[in-house]
């Protein structure tokens, strides 16, 4: 070739890679075509794999005829996008063609020329992807929870439900342990009632040889998974006194994950899986990671108790230091009084008339301030009368002395086992009671008050009824209290045990069948005895 000529480029091969009618099979993202009526007509390779995971031995034929899982939007139904409105992007789709197997689709639609009516559809699996978009946003709303008002059973039920509906589970349930470290009580649930003696049937299967891997969680302070659980221990006879509370609900494989603070473990959160989950590496770090959302409410609420605790104490302070400023400083002066009585009376002579007078009037208005300064105190005072009586014998005190002091009629009952119920429970009660009385005497214009306390199964009950006038006609007399006669204290005293309180107006023929009655069930804390495994 001469020097300085150019050089002829290649001839370009214009024949395509691959054959057009072929590329459906080798494309990445499964393609379908849907007749007019929503069934599968044609599916390609990637289609067919991702239809059947998780279904077992199927193949295209088995899948065409059946229905679609895609909304098919027909040209006359689509209008022009808004103004505010993107242009049509992926939706989304589930596919659930068996119990327990649910996948997402990200997809898009064409219709396709011709009067049939027929639809090509291109998808994708995005299942893992928007389930880790769903955990974030749980995991984001719990935390979020986390510096509300409310109780802490309210935080943990909001918690066990967030972990149901974002991993579909069957049921969730959060045990903590109470304020001595000894007791576990369960503080939320989501799936499962609540079973009032839940506890003593847990204690009976314990007692009958059953295990309780929860108590491997809490030992090992490490998650603890036991796939096909149910079908253990649904013909176990030593679950006998739970079957029909666990059978009430589908599923299989469970998981018990410890709520660890600081290394240590505050409870522990239980899973049940449905039928067909597979409990996975992502999944069980989701449980670890709401777990610590459900450690941190658990020792928040536990400091706000101590702050509220704190803040009781210094309140008892200050009426201390208002009783000495004020009531004693008062009985002093009415010493002094009766001092100057008695120096009158040792002279000898006639006494003044005139300043006996003078002196008993002073003595009688110091006197009736000082009783009305005490009791104003009382009611603020009285509280630990709980601690230092008992229960039931802090409620007859507070019943006779409401009563000699109002001149209601007071029908006090109290049942056994109250010797079971623990200082802080025995104080939250007692205040429930005595909140139910206070109401009863500032608003009801009752005649006779009912009151009842006792544990029954584990539940503490205590309830005070009266005959008056009811809530009704006292907030429409305009009577009522702002904060709803104390109901909001009481019901968070009951809800911190995971209890519940239920306030009714009595209606009826006659006085003696109205009224309001109060009512609060506390389910008690039950021993779980086991050995923990030195680490």
């Amino acid at each position: 070739m001469p020097r300085g000529s150019a050089t002829a480029a290649p001839p370009i091969d214009t024949a395509p890679l691959v054959d057009w009618s072929q590329l459906s099979a080798y494309a990445p993202d499964g393609l379908a075509v849907v007749d007019a009526r929503g069934l599968f007509a044609q599916l390609n390779p990637a289609a067919v794999a991702l239809l059947v995971i998780g279904v077992g031995e199927r193949d295209a034929d088995d899948l065409i005829g059946m229905p679609a899982p895609f909304e098919l939007v027909r040209p006359a139904q689509a209008g022009a996008a808004g103004l505010l409105e993107d242009e049509p992007a992926e939706q989304v789709s589930v596919w659930a063609p068996v119990a327990g197997l649910r996948r997402e689709f990200a997809y898009r639609a064409r219709p396709l020329p011709g009067p049939d009516g027929a639809t090509v559809v291109a998808f994708r699996d995005v299942t893992a992807e928007r389930h880790r978009q769903r955990r974030v946003a749980a995991i984001a709303r719990t935390s979020a929870t986390l510096t509300s008002a409310r109780s802490v059973t309210a935080m943990l039920d909001a918690l066990a439900r967030e972990v149901v509906q974002t991993d579909a589970l069957a049921a969730v349930q959060i045990f903590t342990f109470d304020g001595a470290g000894r007791n576990l009580q369960i503080m939320g649930s989501a799936g499962f009632r609540r079973w009032p003696d839940f506890f003593d049937r847990l204690m009976r299967c314990r007692a009958g040889g059953a295990a309780l891997r929860m108590l491997d969680a809490l030992d090992g302070r490490e998650p603890v998974v036991v796939p096909h659980r149910w079908g253990m221990i649904k013909d176990d006879p030593a679950w006998e006194p739970l079957r029909e509370y666990l059978g009430e609900l589908e599923w299989d494989s469970f998981a018990s994950v410890p709520l660890m603070l600081r290394g240590r473990a505050e409870g522990v959160m239980n899973a049940f899986f449905a039928p067909g989950q597979v409990v996975g590496r992502s999944t069980i770090e989701f449980l670890v990671a709401m777990a610590e959302q459900a450690a941190v409410a658990v020792d928040y609420a536990a400091l706000l108790h101590t702050e509220r605790a704190l803040a009781r104490r210094e309140e008892r302070q200050r009426l201390a230091r208002d009783l000495h400023d004020s009531i004693v400083q008062q009985v002093f002066s009415v010493g002094m009084q009766a001092k100057s009585l008695s120096v009158l009376g040792g002279r000898g002579g006639p006494v003044p008339a005139a300043s006996v007078q003078r002196i008993a009037d002073e003595i009688e208005d110091l006197s009736k301030t000082v009783l009305t300064d005490l009791r104003a105190m009382v009611h603020e005072l009285r509280p630990s009368t709980s601690a230092q009586l008992g229960l039931g014998e802090a409620a007859r005190a507070l019943v006779e002395s409401t009563g000699n002091r109002t001149g209601l009629r007071f029908d006090l009952h109290v049942g056994d086992g109250l010797a079971d119920v623990g200082s802080e429970i025995a104080e939250d009660a007692y205040r429930i009671v005595a909140e139910a009385i206070h109401n009863v005497v500032k608003h009801a214009e009752a005649c006779a008050v009912t009151v009842r306390v006792g544990v029954r199964d584990h539940v503490l009950t205590v309830s005070v009824a009266d005959d008056g006038r009811g809530l009704r006609v006292a907030r429409a007399a305009g009577t009522g209290r702002a904060d709803g006669y104390g109901l909001t204290s009481m019901r968070e005293r009951a809800e911190r045990w995971g209890g519940t309180l239920r306030v009714r107006q009595r209606s009826g023929a006659g006085r003696s069948s109205t009224g309001t009655s109060v009512r609060a069930v506390i389910p008690l804390p039950v021993s779980v005895p086991h050995e923990r495994v030195a680490n």
